[in-house]
């Protein structure tokens, strides 16, 4: 039995009325036919990327080591991506000598970080045919090798006790080649070009969180339901 029907009557419009506006951000209303949730999740996704363009900063770092030789041996899955990670190295100038999955790579850190680097550059900035028409093939397939490469060429310097030449390797995997790689496809933006969209997202989130809550509570204290302390 309802005890107080104005405020159980409120309650339900709330409810009635969450529910309507629920169903229209799961409708595919927005731009490119994406529901409210694909919307913001692309929105929000672009201003990240956009926050996280890290490879002038590392490239500075691996320009300290400029004329540092590394000698190092690495092995990958098998030939055919020996043989790709191979070309890598040779881009930036090192010498490689490859044995069925196994590869010796000599060659100039720094010259080897920033082809590394540039390749990861224009990962970032989705242009993978560039990529592809620089070695041959599928432009996720050089940087996700770029990111195998130099993970198992940062373990062999490490072995050698070249720390701080295995820890420029890991600063560029972790800011450049794993944010390109995660990021592909993604056009960045900064949050400044969407700031009343952002503030407004936040801000409806909150509301409607509360929406809800009050309707619930409404409907419960109409049907004489109240909270005691």
């Amino acid at each position: 039995m309802i005890a107080h029907k104005k405020e159980f009557y409120g309650g339900f419009a709330m409810l009635l009325s969450f529910v309507v506006v629920l169903v229209l951000i799961f409708s595919p209303l927005f731009e490119g036919k994406k529901n409210g949730l694909e919307y913001l999740d692309a929105l929000y996704n672009s201003i990240s990327k956009g926050s996280a363009y890290y490879i002038p900063k590392v490239k500075e770092e691996a320009d300290k080591f400029a004329g540092t030789s590394v000698s190092v041996t690495i092995t990958m899955a098998n030939e055919e991506k020996a043989l790709q990670a191979a070309s890598l190295f040779k881009k930036g100038g090192a010498a490689v000598e490859v044995t069925g999955a196994d590869l010796k790579v000599s060659g100039d850190l720094s010259k080897i970080l920033d082809n590394c680097l540039a390749d990861a550059d224009l990962m970032y900035y989705n242009k993978g045919q560039e990529i592809s028409d620089k070695y041959g093939y599928e432009a996720k397939r050089v940087v996700f090798n770029w990111y195998t490469a130099l993970h198992f060429m940062e373990k062999d310097l490490k072995k050698q006790s070249k720390f701080p030449e295995a820890k420029v390797i890991a600063s560029v995997v972790k800011k450049a080649v794993e944010t390109s790689y995660n990021y592909y496809g993604i056009q960045p933006q900064k949050i400044t070009d969407r700031l009343g969209v952002v503030v407004f997202s936040l801000i409806f989130y909150v509301v409607y969180t509360l929406w809800y809550g009050f309707g619930i509570m409404f409907m419960f204290e109409g049907w004489g339901m109240r909270l005691e302390h």
